[in-house]
């Protein structure tokens, strides 16, 4: 919305600082960290007075039963402040801030109604599996249909761009559009594998969108993605802008969601999380860079699959203690909060790694 004010330069010069995308980006990380901060402890009380409250189930690890209690659905914070922030610094007539904030109503959608399932009509499991499934695959029909018929570079509309190597292409043909949609649920589900400790999810998003953020901002730059031997992807800077507010309100979010936390996400932004990542993926071109990038929540995700694959194959043998992999490193003896540290640093690590494809080509 601020955006606007630019239009503005010729009368009151200051008013152009409103057209730098770093200023608004910047601006949005901020904004979206202070509203968290500033609606967060209303929030957390509201959540407490209403017992909308963390249930650990039987199959958890036993040191988690001390969390019985704790508010959830406080993804809800994230979802305010990411959509304040984006409605005052992003531009709202770009087609991608659209799919952005698409992506981000359809799936907090689908977790709200899956945390009032779980928190108050009590139902532990949650809505089926099979609706919440038909709501990302909505979303991705959606997202993957209009970049389909609008691709980022027409030039490589069906093509994946191979990380570290120079002009290295995959060409998928019409199988591209079935494996932009498994970016997308295979995004947001792995997040909401991932929120289990107190603060992980919410701070390896920051290491991810921080990652596609400066390639958002060099793709949408033909001088910058020339250089660096990306795709050119016009308009893909305000990508940059909406991932800025992402950081700040996952920030705003770990303020009150660090260990031990006040507040836990819940379904409510896990799932809308992952799938604006694997969105800001497909928009920018750069879809392989995601397991490298989300590397945390990938590892996450393989765990699940790994244990479930090994369960079946060994007649009930486990590969780890617990899956998702953070909690098997809980019943090893490690504290929750050494955990979380360490999957941040090794979050922290894979940002660098990405980026370093920047040069490396």
């Amino acid at each position: 919305m601020l955006y606007y004010l630019s239009l503005f330069k010729d009368d009151v010069s200051f008013l152009n600082i409103f057209n730098y995308l770093t200023f608004r980006t910047g601006a949005a990380i901020v904004t979206a960290f202070l509203l968290s901060l500033f609606f967060g402890p209303s929030l957390v009380a509201k959540l407490r007075s209403f017992k909308i409250q963390q249930i650990e189930r039987e199959y958890g690890p036993a040191s988690h039963l001390a969390k019985n209690g704790t508010p959830t659905m406080g993804g809800l914070l994230i979802l305010i402040s990411l959509l304040g922030s984006v409605l005052l610094w992003a531009r709202l007539d770009s087609p991608y801030v659209g799919l952005m904030l698409f992506t981000t109503l359809t799936l907090a959608f689908a977790g709200i109604l899956d945390d009032y399932t779980k928190l108050v009509k009590k139902n532990p499991e949650g809505m089926p599996s099979s609706v919440k499934l038909v709501i990302q695959l909505f979303t991705a029909v959606v997202v993957v249909g209009y970049l389909g018929m609008n691709p980022p570079n027409a030039a490589y509309s069906t093509s994946l761009i191979v990380p570290y190597m120079s002009k290295a292409f995959i060409n998928l043909s019409v199988f591209y559009f079935a494996f932009s949609m498994l970016v997308i649920i295979g995004s947001s589900n792995a997040t909401n594998l991932t929120d289990g400790l107190d603060g992980l999810a919410s701070g390896c998003m920051v290491f991810a969108a921080v990652t596609y953020a400066v390639f958002a901002y060099v793709a949408g730059n033909v001088q910058f993605a020339d250089y660096l031997k990306i795709i050119y992807v016009p308009g893909a800077g305000e990508v940059c802008v909406f991932l800025g507010a992402v950081i700040g309100a996952c920030l705003g979010f770990l303020w009150f969601n660090a260990y031990p936390a006040s507040v836990f996400m819940g379904d409510t932004s896990s799932l809308f999380l992952g799938g604006v990542l694997g969105t800001a993926a497909l928009i920018v071109k750069q879809e392989l860079l995601l397991p490298i990038a989300g590397g945390i929540f990938v590892l996450e995700t393989l765990s699940v699959m790994l244990q479930m694959g090994y369960f079946k194959l060994t007649h009930g043998k486990r590969l780890f203690k617990m899956a998702p992999i953070h909690h098997h490193f809980e019943l090893c003896g490690v504290p929750e909060s050494k955990v979380i540290v360490r999957f941040w640093i090794m979050g922290a690590m894979l940002m660098l790694f990405a980026l370093a494809s920047l040069k490396i080509r």
